[in-house]
């Protein structure tokens, strides 16, 4: 009798437990759902608490000419979390003495060119510190390029030996350069290559079996997903890349469950020393790690926020996101085959929902509404219901500057140019203030052959934003040679008055912190980068198109500042 008291005892406890997390899976899953239903998320996902998988569901399809839908076990190419992968290994082999983190590149490749890498430490390629400039940002890497079959030693040699962009350690700047070349010396090091160190050293210990690089022999992947593009109301497959060309960057495909394996492995001594581990999930410059970003995701509008060490993946039609939550032992996985989407902002309701926080649900794309409109009705019947329903639903609906301009653009590969004109006027007249709405109507024009209106629109753009090197390149096209300002300077002073903490939002902060006569910002829950002078005051970004105008008192004290991104205008005021 007693047995079973204390059974059913146990049973009550549990079954709390139990609801709770049903409850959660249910919110998950409805919110997901209205992603999916928006044309905002179309793949698989997994939500682990406190260690155990109280989620994991495929939406839309893995397939669309099939019409295979997705499912749990279906492989995705995973992009740059493959870079996590990269780190564990090289780790691995520090930890065997086979490699030293300050060990120099031409310390392992004896070939590379002497006079950068006699100054680049593995460290440096680990946390994107090196100064290399990242092949992806070559010119027609993305649609030449990166197709070709290149031996690994042509590629090093012609892509990944560039003059270094800033001395090693003194900047972060995100790099897939580096990661390849770590691929590279893991290989030199072992004498085998990428794919069987990943298999032997990482995959068979964390039990990791739907998971792998594709290599040069092409072998064809069961149930693996294509990769879409989505623009509008459209699908299109990606082009093809050839993968060893992102070897140890992103040239990895998983599913959810594997990397829900993946993140358990990381809580043991499988795959990594605690030691390693360590270093390998403590934050530098940028808040990333070896192979991960470590920042606070806030919670609620009270300050509240828990430890996520997380990556992003991007390839040809995928888009993925990892974030463990390690106070708790919590992990949210979201792999997606129809290109760019919002899965950071997928993945912090989530977080919100595993916290039992309020969450918010996506808004309907306006460009989809508008595609189907134009589709139906015609351009002008689309322009009409824009400001109607701007006016009439300005809550219900994505009316991001974003939003327009990809629909424009689509219009533009579908050569409807006057159509694609009319929508980026909208986009005008709706942010006026943002100069990548008249770099649009620029190309717009020039497609057009209006070569008077194509030269205003771009000069208005660079008026707005005189880092804008596209405008200056599509007027020398149109004759016109504008140069660029040279880079403005400021000291540690004036560096120093900029340090705050400024609300833009109830629960949106932005930190504002300074490194000699260098300028940082870090907004809530991301990352932190370096923002530019353009004049006293003034600073630019390079990582996102944004600006940031800091505005001062009578006696010359910071009390704010103006930041302009994406069409809009959201002051700050500084509170700390």
């Amino acid at each position: 009798m007693k047995r079973k008291l204390l059974i059913l005892t146990y049973l009550l406890i549990l079954i709390p437990t139990i609801l709770s997390a049903q409850q959660k899976a249910e919110k998950i899953d409805d919110l997901l759902s209205r992603y999916f239903n928006y044309g905002l998320f179309n793949g698989t996902a997994l939500v682990s608490e406190n260690g155990n998988i109280i989620f994991e569901k495929g939406y839309g399809l893995a397939n669309i000419e099939w019409n295979i839908p997705n499912k749990p076990d279906v492989k995705f190419r995973i992009g740059s979390i493959t870079k996590q992968f990269t780190a564990a290994l090289i780790m691995q082999l520090v930890e065997e003495g086979k490699i030293k983190p300050e060990g120099k590149i031409t310390d392992y490749l004896k070939d590379y060119r002497k006079d950068t890498g006699n100054k680049v430490t593995i460290r440096e390629l680990l946390n994107h510190t090196s100064g290399i400039k990242s092949y992806t940002n070559l010119p027609h890497m993305w649609t030449d390029s990166s197709r070709n079959h290149y031996t690994k030693k042509y590629f090093i040699k012609h892509f990944l030996s560039e003059d270094l962009e800033f001395e090693p350690g003194t900047n972060f700047a995100y790099n897939n350069t580096g990661y390849y070349l770590l691929a590279a010396i893991i290989e030199e090091v072992t004498g085998k290559s990428f794919g069987e160190n990943l298999k032997e050293r990482i995959l068979i210990p964390a039990g990791m079996k739907n998971t792998g690089v594709e290599d040069e022999q092409e072998i064809p992947i069961p149930k693996k997903a294509s990769g879409y593009l989505k623009i509008a109301n459209q699908y299109r497959l990606d082009p093809y890349i050839y993968m060893p060309n992102a070897m140890g960057a992103g040239n990895m495909y998983s599913t959810v469950k594997d990397l829900y394996k993946w993140d358990q492995a990381l809580y043991t001594d499988k795959i990594l020393s605690e030691k390693s581990k360590k270093l390998m999930f403590t934050p530098g410059k940028g808040n990333y790690g070896f192979g991960w970003f470590i920042t606070k995701v806030p919670l609620d509008n009270n300050g509240d926020s828990t430890l996520a060490i997380w990556h992003t993946g991007g390839i040809n039609g995928f888009n993925t996101i990892i974030v463990r939550l390690v106070n708790d032992k919590s992990l949210i996985v979201l792999l997606n085959n129809t290109g760019q989407t919002k899965l950071f902002s997928m993945a912090l309701q989530i977080a919100k929902i595993l916290h039992n926080q309020k969450f918010e649900y996506p808004k309907k794309p306006i460009s989809k509404e508008l595609a189907e409109i134009i589709d139906d009705e015609g351009i002008d019947a689309a322009v009409k219901t824009y400001w109607q329903l701007k006016k009439e639903n300005p809550d219900l609906f994505d009316f991001s500057e974003t939003e327009l301009n990809n629909l424009g653009y689509e219009l533009l590969r579908e050569n409807r140019i006057d159509d694609a004109i009319k929508i980026f006027q909208v986009n005008v007249q709706a942010f006026p203030e943002a100069f990548n709405t008249y770099d649009s109507m620029g190309e717009a024009y020039m497609k057009k052959g209006k070569k008077k209106l194509a030269i205003i629109n771009y000069k208005k753009s660079i008026e707005l934003n005189p880092r804008n090197t596209n405008a200056y390149k599509m007027l020398k096209k149109l004759g016109v040679e504008i140069k660029p300002p040279k880079e403005y300077k400021i000291d540690e002073k004036t560096a120093a008055s900029y340090k705050g903490k400024y609300k833009l939002m109830p629960n949106f902060f932005m930190v504002i912190s300074a490194d000699g006569n260098k300028v940082f910002e870090q907004a809530t829950g991301q990352p932190k980068f370096e923002i530019y002078p353009e004049s006293k005051d003034k600073f630019y970004m390079k990582v996102v198109n944004a600006k940031i105008k800091f505005e001062r008192d009578a006696d010359g004290n910071v009390t704010g500042l103006i930041l302009y991104q994406a069409g809009r205008i959201i002051p700050g005021k500084k509170v700390k």
